[in-house]
């Protein structure tokens, strides 16, 4: 079986030029178009619009980490794993970015293979 090659991912001018060109095709088309899709084993495309949009921003000049805050200790990674008792461990560096206080309410909502929370009583920003 022959190994299909990845398309290039696009960034930067060339990225922003792609889209703009692109503005009639539907999200999923426009991050495909631009490489931000990739093969399956079974021979799927499985588009990773997270990273499709965090190169669009980058490329806008959109930053969205601060660089060197002055601060010790750990940072956000934006990334956690299950604990062995099934629980899910944010951590104070996602409720210190977020503002959050001690008896906030936040909301989830269960995606297909995500989980949104949102704080209860926040403006929409979306």
């Amino acid at each position: 079986m022959a190994k299909v090659k990845q398309p290039v991912q696009l960034s930067g001018e060339a990225l922003l030029q792609k889209v703009k060109e692109l503005e009639h095709l539907s999200k999923e088309e426009k991050a495909k178009a631009c490489g931000y899709a990739t093969i399956t084993k079974n021979n799927q495309a499985r588009v990773n619009l997270m990273k499709f949009y965090n190169a669009l921003m980058e490329a806008d000049g959109v930053e969205l980490e601060a660089k060197g805050s002055g601060k010790g200790g750990r940072s956000a990674s934006y990334r956690v794993s299950v604990q062995k008792n099934g629980n899910l461990l944010i951590g104070s560096a996602y409720t210190q970015l977020m503002g959050l206080k001690a008896g906030d309410e936040l909301e989830i909502r269960l995606g297909r293979k995500h989980i949104h929370l949102r704080q209860v009583g926040a403006d929409d920003e979306e």
